[in-house]
């Protein structure tokens, strides 16, 4: 199987929403009017952000499925996406379990794949992805003011500690290790929850490399200091029972949880609680946004809490 073969026979599929699909040089694809284009890439290499003997259904499923999250943190509906892919080896079976879990995710997410790339070489996941925003109404990290209540989505921490688990840093027992494993494989991009949030959160961005660590990128694009309350941090439930200093460093600065943060006016408070209940999503109020820089976390007697780290970086982890 050469190639072409290869991307016409796992790849290739209509996209009645795109001009031109898989096929030529470039797509063509035309936003409705009124619409601006949301893109976003993220890479995915074997060995650091995923394990050589992962499944490689869940691996479909996450390549796209962090993308995505990256379209719901900025309210947007996904329209098209691009792939490449290096692969040490063309492998039939890999290949197939692969596609089903991409275009499992794709078509409840209504994301046509209309082009991409492939090679030899190790593995390496590239998705890119482009969804539509009315113009004027993105959720940027930018907007966050003094006063606003922070917000989550979900539940954070089990992610990690998966890794953890994986990398033989903790042991769990089967029932713990399978739940945080799923968190881990199988993430949830929060796209409805992005697109109620235009005009009711002020700022908004996807948990990938750790909640402290992110709420930063806020915070400095909106000039603003943060303050988390660790007790109103929703922790997984799976890890009752793990140390503090486990639950601390994985809910605050573990990473992999794909869970929106976003701000909101206090005034959007009820709002937000009515938005929950119409997800059916938990969505926990966890701090407040003040003057000055920085993320905070206060414990329960109001003591800031030290964090080894607050969250992933690829060139210092």
């Amino acid at each position: 199987m050469n190639e072409f073969e290869l991307i016409a026979r796992y790849f290739q599929r209509p996209t009645p929403r795109a001009l031109l699909g898989v096929g030529d040089d470039c797509a063509l694809l035309a936003p409705r009017p009124g619409m601006a284009l949301a893109v976003s890439v993220d890479m995915l290499v074997e060995g650091r952000h995923f394990f050589a003997d992962v499944d490689p259904e869940s691996l479909g499923h996450k390549a796209l499925a962090v993308n995505l999250s990256d379209l719901a943190a900025m309210g947007a509906q996904p329209a098209w996406c691009t792939l490449a892919l290096a692969l040490p080896r063309t492998d039939e079976a890999w290949l197939g379990a692969f596609a089903r879990g991409f275009y499992a995710l794709a078509d409840a997410a209504g994301i046509e794949l209309v082009g991409g790339d492939t090679t030899r070489g190790p593995l390496t996941i590239s998705i890119q992805v482009a969804g539509e925003v009315p113009i004027g109404q993105p959720l940027l990290r930018s907007g966050a003011c003094a006063g606003d209540e922070i917000w989550v989505s979900g539940e954070l921490g089990a992610a990690a500690v998966a890794v953890m688990a994986r990398n033989g840093e903790l042991v769990l027992n089967p029932e713990t290790l399978r739940l945080c494993g799923e968190r881990l494989d199988w993430p949830t991009p929060r796209l409805a929850l992005g697109r109620r949030l235009r005009g009711l959160a002020s700022a908004a961005l996807d948990l990938s490399d750790g909640l402290v660590g992110d709420l930063g990128h806020i915070c400095a694009r909106s000039a603003c200091a943060a303050v988390i309350a660790w007790e109103r941090v929703p922790v997984h439930p799976a890890l009752a029972g793990l140390p503090e200093v486990v639950l601390r460093q994985a809910a605050l600065a573990g990473g992999d949880d794909y869970e929106l943060c976003f701000t909101a006016p206090v005034a959007h408070h009820a709002r937000v609680v009515a938005l929950a209940q119409e997800l059916g999503l938990q969505l926990s109020c966890i701090g407040r946004i003040e003057a000055g820089e920085g993320v905070t976390v206060a414990g329960a007697n109001g003591d800031e809490i030290a964090l080894s780290r607050t969250g992933f970086d690829h060139f210092a982890s």
